[in-house]
């Protein structure tokens, strides 16, 4: 769907009632109406579900914050989306977003060594190879597509070399991850959740075909791996941890999934949220512009547009007995849905949270679920490759212009721009 009022930006509907359940709510961008009536009205609020149970929605920041430490009240292991899975789809299709402490903690650990900070930081002259490629091509077209030649190709190749895949694979992984984590959106998918009879996928991975292909190309790098080539990172997540664990095929398999899906369009959605800002508001460019080389600068930059493009708009919890919060009394079963994005608007945290302040400090955003044991396995390689695309915008361009109507990513658990035209001016 077109945005309307594409030079207004993430402006999305101003209707303060909006359907959260819907896949539809956010075709126009967020509902920051219904989410700011939701904050101002109730600590945690009661949603109905058109084709489901219903859920309690968790919109303002502390709330969030403090629920999504108790992972023995609130757990992941029953599915991190709203809509309802059967206990045999949760086990089979669970990654280690749907575990809980401490077998997460054990996964994460060993995940963590191909992932954490220091290991990332090695990858900074490749990411800025290909970013300043990518701009210098996306100079001479003229008019382009921001998401089809930047936003998708940075955090594609770069996982793609991480994980140790062929360059001529990087577009069909691509393909594959959007037919995952998109599989509301008819644009990426011919198995929309919503539309057509996902029955026969139901103990897939998103509830997607395209696991299944997935799957086997895991099978092959694991093979790889165990024939003894050095395949990028997967000997550090097969290595055994200090107590002895190891990752079993099955867990790889679901983390692979994992990992192209959300790795790679989180962040394509937070780089086009970026360009699309510059374009829309001129003076951003001229902020970056005056503090190239202040690297300070540009790390409180990136934080602040994650905080505004906010790409995972919730995650959902549920509830592992009864308990009252707030004057609410939730019953065992209920879902809980931690909604990130309205979080990263609350008046009560952030000072004109609906304007970009490039300087903001300090930045409480949650766009990676901080403050839970949950955070983002790939904050770290996320906000490197968003910083490297803003220092290196800010180098090269001069001009940052949208040249026609952008649309949304039909979904309400990933928000983000699937198509912007721009032109950048050397």
């Amino acid at each position: 769907m077109l945005h309307t009022n594409w030079k207004y930006p993430f402006s999305g509907s101003t209707n303060d009632a909006v359907d959260l359940s819907s896949y539809d709510a956010f075709n126009e961008g967020a509902p920051f109406k219904t989410f700011e009536r939701l904050r101002n009205e109730e600590s945690i609020s009661w949603c109905e579900e058109a084709d489901g149970r219903g859920f309690w929605s968790v919109t303002k920041h502390k709330d969030i914050q403090t629920l999504n430490k108790d992972f023995s009240l609130l757990t992941s292991s029953k599915g991190i989306r709203i809509e309802d899975q059967t206990e045999e789809e949760y086990e089979a299709r669970k990654t280690f977003q749907e575990t809980d402490p401490p077998e997460h903690t054990k996964t994460r650990l060993i995940m963590h060594k191909a992932f954490g900070h220091m290991q990332i930081a090695k990858y900074e002259d490749e990411i800025r190879d290909i970013t300043v490629e990518l701009i210098e091509k996306s100079l001479k077209l003229g008019e382009f597509d921001a998401v089809k030649q930047i936003a998708s190709q940075l955090p594609m190749r770069m996982l793609g070399k991480i994980l140790g895949v062929p360059k001529e694979d990087y577009e069909w992984l691509v393909q594959k991850g959007d037919a995952l984590i998109s599989n509301t959106d008819p644009d990426y998918t011919d198995f929309v959740l919503d539309k057509v009879d996902t029955e026969e996928y139901r103990m897939l991975p998103f509830r997607s075909p395209a696991a299944m292909e997935l799957f086997d190309y895991a099978n092959k790098l694991i093979e790889r791996e165990r024939n003894g080539e050095q395949v990028g990172v997967i000997n550090l997540i097969l290595q055994p941890d200090n107590n002895g664990k190891v990752i079993s095929e099955g867990e790889f398999r679901n983390f692979f999934c994992l990992a192209i899906a959300a790795g790679n369009d989180t962040t394509r959605y937070s780089i086009t949220a970026c360009i699309h800002a510059l374009a829309n508001q001129p003076s951003l460019l001229q902020e970056l512009k005056d503090n190239i080389g202040n690297k300070d600068f540009f790390i409180s930059a990136t934080d602040e547009l994650i905080r505004w493009a906010s790409p995972t708009t919730h995650f959902r919890r549920t509830a592992t007995s009864d308990f009252e919060y707030k004057g609410k009394k939730v019953k065992k079963g209920d879902k809980l849905v931690l909604w990130f994005l309205s979080a990263n608007r609350d008046e009560s945290i952030f000072e004109e949270p609906y304007k970009i302040n490039l300087s903001r400090k300090p930045n409480r955003f949650l766009s990676f679920g901080q403050g839970g044991p949950h955070v983002c396995l790939g904050m770290f390689l996320a906000k490197l490759e968003v910083r490297v695309i803003l220092e290196e915008i800010a180098k090269r361009v001069s001009k940052v212009e949208q040249t026609g109507p952008h649309n949304y990513l039909r979904s309400n658990f990933i928000l983000g721009i699937k198509s912007l035209p721009i032109k950048f001016t050397a």
